[in-house]
């Protein structure tokens, strides 16, 4: 049996990071049998034939958004027998499930599968830089306090042009996400420059940028493991990294941000909301967050909302859930706006498209990645975990998500003049509507 949750989370594999909306957290229908004394021909055919079988009569829509899919087994299953090792397996069962051109799709051999023990061991380092692609640059938009960037003097709205001996435009023109819908794709372009900068802990990296004056610059980083917090583990799933940040901005409006959906976070969202009862406005800064539980979407709407109703459904082959939003005692009432950007996925999307087709929030900021395709993890006959996405989901007036993303009402995008001004025009532009919105209630 698989059991399952709705649950996002992010998973790093080189180049890319992941979000995903259902995770199995019980047995695995496919697992593998150390008795069947298979030889390794037999078991990449075995593994080839699970992810296969398992779209073939698992995937939300039976015509595969058009694709041929038995046609897609004829051209990919005599290639099995010809790869050359494990690694070249799951590169060609990833190209194959890229044929759908959907996210949530995804192999991750099992070197690469999340263990607490492993952060640990050999932790993940970063330079505390957040970017964006804009065209061919990569605009930095935030810098972590305390991290090695912000010690080199690299700022927001500097531009990054070359990482190591390689230039962004290079990386940019290489990398093929293999997906169909462009707003996904941005995200992957995104991550796949940021996953060059980061790498193991305690090792370092050049960066070739432009200053606020335009003048090329480099430093070289040494990568740092996170000194923040983790949250506890959830199920099967080791500590995530997380940031909470919650204030009051000079206006009197609440602020908050967290950077991911995770249950230790819904006490202090449950406070920080509870703490700007009296405020003029509350903005929910959901930029960069890729998801998280998926409960979280409708108990934080509980929380904002005075009437019953729905942030939206996921829609599986047969039947669907419901995104129920119940009020809870002394919801906040006042103006809310949502912060979204192309990095926002998943749960973010789920409760931003949701709660401004309620009429409840401004959204301001991006098109978000448009992925929020409901998935489940389950092992291979190799060890490795398949993720697949069974459901879609759809905002209560039926629009999909998954591909296109979430349109905000206000399209703003960053401004590197602001940036390097150390103002975050995105913010600005949320304020002032929920100014605009709480004039036009008071008429």
């Amino acid at each position: 049996r698989e059991y399952f949750s709705i649950f996002t989370v992010t998973m790093r594999i080189p180049g890319l990071l992941v979000c995903i909306l259902i995770l199995a957290l019980g047995p695995a229908a496919a697992t593998r049998n150390p008795a069947a004394e298979l030889n390794e021909n037999d078991l990449w055919r075995q593994t080839f034939e699970v992810v296969w079988t398992t779209v073939k009569d698992k995937h939300f829509d039976p015509t595969f958004g058009g694709v041929d899919w038995d046609a897609v087994k004829a051209r990919y299953a005599p290639r099995v027998g010809a790869a050359a090792s494990e690694a070249e397996l799951y590169k060609l069962l990833q190209q194959m499930l890229a044929e759908l051109g959907q996210s949530h799709f995804n192999i991750y051999p099992p070197a690469s599968a999340p263990a607490a023990e492993a952060e640990r061991e050999a932790p993940t380092g970063d330079a505390g830089i957040e970017i964006t692609i804009d065209g061919k640059l990569a605009l930095v938009t935030r810098i972590e306090k305390g991290s090695p960037a912000e010690r080199a003097g690299i700022k927001a709205g500097f531009i990054i042009e070359q990482i190591n001996d390689t230039s962004v435009e290079t990386i940019l023109e290489r990398f093929k996400p293999g997906l169909s819908a462009e707003s996904m794709a941005d995200v992957y372009r995104i991550r796949e420059v940021e996953s060059r900068i980061t790498g193991r802990a305690g090792s370092r990296v050049k960066l070739v940028y432009l200053d606020a004056q335009d003048r090329r610059q480099s430093a070289e980083l040494l990568r740092e493991p996170w000194r923040g917090e983790f949250s506890a583990p959830f199920a099967n799933m080791p500590p995530q990294r997380i940031e909470f940040e919650s204030r009051r901005l000079e206006s009197g409006v609440g602020y908050i941000r967290f950077n991911i959906f995770m249950p230790s976070m819904m006490e202090r969202i449950r406070t920080a909301i509870r703490s700007y009862s009296d405020a003029p406005g509350l903005i929910i800064d959901l930029r960069g967050n890729p998801g998280g539980l998926g409960a979280m979407s409708s108990g934080m709407a509980g929380l904002l909302c005075s009437t019953q109703g729905s942030l939206g459904r996921m829609q599986m082959r047969t039947g669907f859930m419901n995104f129920a939003v119940y009020p809870q005692s002394n919801p906040y009432t006042g103006a809310v706006g949502i912060l979204i950007d192309r990095r926002s996925a998943s749960t973010s999307e789920v409760f931003a498209a949701g709660m401004q087709e309620l009429g409840r929030a401004v959204v301001v900021g991006e098109p978000s990645a448009g992925a929020a395709l409901p998935s489940i993890f389950t092992k291979l006959p190799t060890g490795a975990m398949f993720q697949f996405a069974m459901a879609d989901f759809k905002t209560p007036k039926g629009a999909l998500i998954e591909g296109r993303g979430v349109v905000p009402d206000l399209i703003v995008k960053p401004d590197r003049e602001s940036l390097l001004r150390g103002r975050d025009n995105q913010l600005e532009a949320a304020l002032a509507a929920l100014g605009k919105s709480k004039r036009e209630a008071a008429k």
